[in-house]
């Protein structure tokens, strides 16, 4: 039997019921279930959603490989949460670096780094190895196992945590390993990542990158951080960092325009891949001093600012980046916040999405688990959480549950990453709560080829362990639409109800061939709204098969 998206908040309301007594106060467990009670509306069933649905209930009970069959073409919409650089698999990486003549350390199992940390290339003095030597046509017994030991290395395959290394440790840990190679080569990732993206029915991306920003860095080191941000970002100013935005537009335009020559986009030969849509997120490594943290904020933000006042397609929004656990991200998270809030005061059309609750018990004091999603909304004006797994160990939970449903701030869920850094699964994930509360969640995948993963992964995992009705899987999928950071208005006429198209296109069949002038008009004028359509119409595809 299908049910419906407010039997769905039901069944996960009682869900919760059997583990919140236990897990949280009593009154935490009613405000919940209050916000459960309230009524949600859902769409009119067509015939061919039943028919979906019903192949969809038939998955669920012969198992989680014919869940992973129906879900393999479900459209997923948008993918929010993506890191480029660790959004690569392994083997990719690795052939690349054959390509580059780069040496690996066999013992490190790692791209080999002098005392500078500039990757090293051929000659390979031994022990280091030539990456050449693992992309031949044929391997020896002993290079086959060296390359299994830098596959594994450089993800979570085959990972086992121990007592004294953890996931957390192992997934941080990779980043460095296959670091170093040549950012001529960002095009390929994208080539390769949206490949996969359109091989699963998603069409949007939002691409963490950080871009260069040494010059930024030197600026701020030769001044020191000013507690006065206005002051500091003058003298920033003054002694020129904005003359690193044309290298960090150039790097995305150059990257773009490679994707596209390998893709044949814009000709005849066009790959399908062609149509998965691509913006880039300014990603800031907030593990670094304040001052070098506050310049590379300020070039995010004006380099995003320019691109959307000059109508481009490449840089949307910010985020801060690097594990929340590490000393300086916990020291100074407030002081973060606070240099967001100040930005987004003089740049208020960049778009904000912030990690926050990335944490799990026992990883930093208990304190530390009280303020940061809290923090991220209130002064960092987060449009969307990343994780936000530690949301139930934050001050007032139930408040800041109700201020994020009414502030319509959606959080990224990372189900396999959460699983891989923090050990936190099933219903110890507050994913349940968040939907429960009201609060709008999409699925997102974090660093796919870390975790060696894809969305459909995410969207199979998140059906079976939550008993996820076939409207709550187009309800996530929306859910990324209705929140991604493109341009204009949404297709929807109110927030995050996806019952009535925006005026002048009610009436019409969405998604459907031939909207109304007005409707086109409309559609041709809102980049959002447009992307909305699409997935309207890959349902309708998708909902004819059954």
């Amino acid at each position: 039997m299908r049910l419906s998206l407010a039997s769905s908040f039901h069944f996960a309301a009682l869900s919760l019921v059997a583990t919140v007594f236990f897990a949280v106060p009593a009154s935490l467990a009613a405000a919940v279930l209050e916000l459960a009670a309230q009524p949600v509306q859902t769409p009119v069933s067509s015939a061919p959603e039943v028919r979906a649905s019903r192949a969809y209930q038939a998955a669920l009970h012969q198992g989680p490989l014919a869940v992973q069959a129906f879900l393999a073409d479900f459209p997923k919409g948008a993918d929010l949460h993506f890191h480029l650089g660790a959004g690569v698999y392994a083997e990719t990486l690795i052939r690349v670096a054959a390509e580059d003549k780069v040496c690996i350390d066999p013992a490190k199992a790692e791209f080999a780094h002098n005392e500078q940390g500039k990757t090293l290339r051929e000659p390979c003095a031994p022990p280091l190895v030539p990456a050449g030597e693992l992309n031949g046509s044929s391997l020896t017994q002993a290079q086959q196992d060296l390359y299994d030991r830098v596959v594994d290395a450089f993800s979570m395959r085959n990972f086992v945590p121990t007592p004294s290394y953890s996931g957390h440790d192992q997934f941080f840990s990779t980043f460095d390993r296959f670091g170093g190679l040549d950012k001529s080569h960002t095009g390929q990732w994208i080539d390769e990542i949206t490949r996969r993206a359109d091989a699963e029915n998603n069409q949007y991306l939002e691409l963490m990158h950080t871009p260069a920003f040494g010059h930024a860095a030197r600026i701020a080191h030769e001044l020191g951080f000013n507690p006065d941000l206005a002051q500091m970002r003058q003298a920033l100013l003054d002694h020129g960092l904005r003359d690193e935005i044309a290298a960090d537009r150039e790097e995305v335009k150059a990257a773009v325009e490679s994707r596209n020559r390998l893709q044949h986009c814009g000709t005849p030969q066009a790959a399908r891949a062609c149509r998965v849509q691509v913006r880039f997120i300014y990603q800031v490594l907030r593990a670094n001093s304040p001052e070098q943290v506050f310049a590379q904020t300020l070039l995010g933000f004006e380099t995003v600012q320019q691109a959307i006042e000059q109508g481009s397609d490449d840089w949307v929004g910010i985020n801060f980046v690097q594990p929340e656990d590490y000393m300086v991200a916990m020291r100074d998270y407030t002081l973060h916040m606070k240099m967001i809030e100040y930005l987004h005061g003089l740049y208020p059309k960049v778009h904000i999405t912030l990690h926050a609750g990335e944490l799990a018990p026992g990883m930093v004091p208990p304190e530390g688990m009280k303020f940061h999603i809290r923090q991220a909304v209130e002064i960092g004006h987060a449009e969307r959480i990343g994780h936000g797994v530690a949301v139930m160990y934050e001050d007032d939970a139930p408040g800041l549950l109700r201020e994020m449903a009414k502030k319509h701030v959606m959080v990224e869920i990372n189900l396999s990453s959460n699983e891989g850094i923090l050990g936190i699964t099933g219903n110890r994930h507050p994913f349940e709560y968040y939907r429960a509360a009201r609060v709008p969640v999409a699925l997102s995948t974090d660093d796919q080829g870390v975790s060696r993963i894809d969305l459909t992964h995410e969207y199979v995992r998140a059906a079976n362990e939550y008993h996820l009705s076939y409207q709550d899987l187009k309800q996530l999928a929306r859910t990324g639409m209705e929140h991604d950071f493109l341009p204009g208005d949404s297709l929807w006429a109110a927030p995050d109800t996806f019952t009535t198209p925006a005026q002048d296109c009610k009436g019409q069949v969405l998604g459907g061939p031939k909207p109304s002038a007005a409707c086109r008009r409309f559609l041709d004028a809102n980049e959002r709204a447009a992307a909305q359509w699409e997935l309207e119409r890959r349902f309708r595809e998708f909902e004819a098969k059954f």
